[in-house]
């Protein structure tokens, strides 16, 4: 399914950036104002008053590694389809990552750890680029989004209970914003808006949304916006 996801890529015109362009724009990017400030669900919901949720004591604090790796047609970025048997977000399209633990020493670690337990991937093959402000969800997460280089020489370990599939999108899709684009739908009897950047098409369609396409619509802003 990897090889078929980036076949597409090469057929479609896509602006390919390197991993080498990326690590610079990123350390060119976290020294202007603004770049930890963070994002959420709020953002295209102007209902929700974005100055409470951030006071709100009851979130679950979460990381997510957004893992960029080098191919020959462009980088790529890591994305997996949750199982259908997880208690939340089940089915849906996902950047490694999950709850931060008690004994885990930073955002950073558990972003690591949760790629590891999920797919394989260890920390040797992963170099942290460091990390964007928070990301606060509908769902009661607040999320860190964790920003690396995936040593493209990695073998995975697919974790079945959790991970359905791992494929991966080029990044130069990801970072055109003319790829967000902008859905809905009714939720605790209110409309919700949400980005969504559906990638591939037919059997090969992958939907993008919601929270993990917040996150990419967050790294795009902050590192290219």
């Amino acid at each position: 399914m990897m090889g078929d996801l980036q076949q597409t890529a090469r057929t479609q015109s896509f602006g390919q950036i390197s991993t080498t362009e990326f690590r610079k724009q990123f350390a060119t990017s976290c020294c202007r104002p603004g770049f930890h400030e963070g994002s959420g669900d709020h953002v295209l919901n102007h209902d929700i008053d974005s100055g409470a949720i951030k006071q709100q004591e009851s979130y679950r604090d979460a990381a997510v590694f957004f893992g960029v790796i080098e191919r020959p047609g462009g980088a790529t970025v890591l994305l997996t389809r949750r199982t259908e048997t997880l208690s939340s977000h089940k089915g849906q399209v996902a950047l490694p990552g999950g709850r931060i633990d008690d004994d885990d020493q930073s955002p950073e670690s558990a972003a690591l750890r949760e790629t590891s337990e999920e797919v394989g991937i260890g920390a040797e093959n992963i170099e942290v680029l460091g990390r964007l402000g928070d990301y606060y969800s509908g769902s009661g997460y607040r999320v860190k989004p964790v920003i690396g280089i995936i040593d493209p020489g990695f073998s995975l370990v697919i974790n079945a209970d959790e991970v359905a599939e791992v494929f991966e999108v080029p990044l130069g899709f990801l970072m055109d914003a003319g790829n967000h684009e902008i859905g809905s739908a009714v939720w605790n009897d209110r409309e919700r808006y949400f980005y969504k950047m559906p990638f591939g098409k037919g059997r090969n369609l992958k939907p993008i949304w919601g929270l993990t396409a917040g996150i990419i619509r967050l790294v795009h802003d902050r590192i290219y916006g």
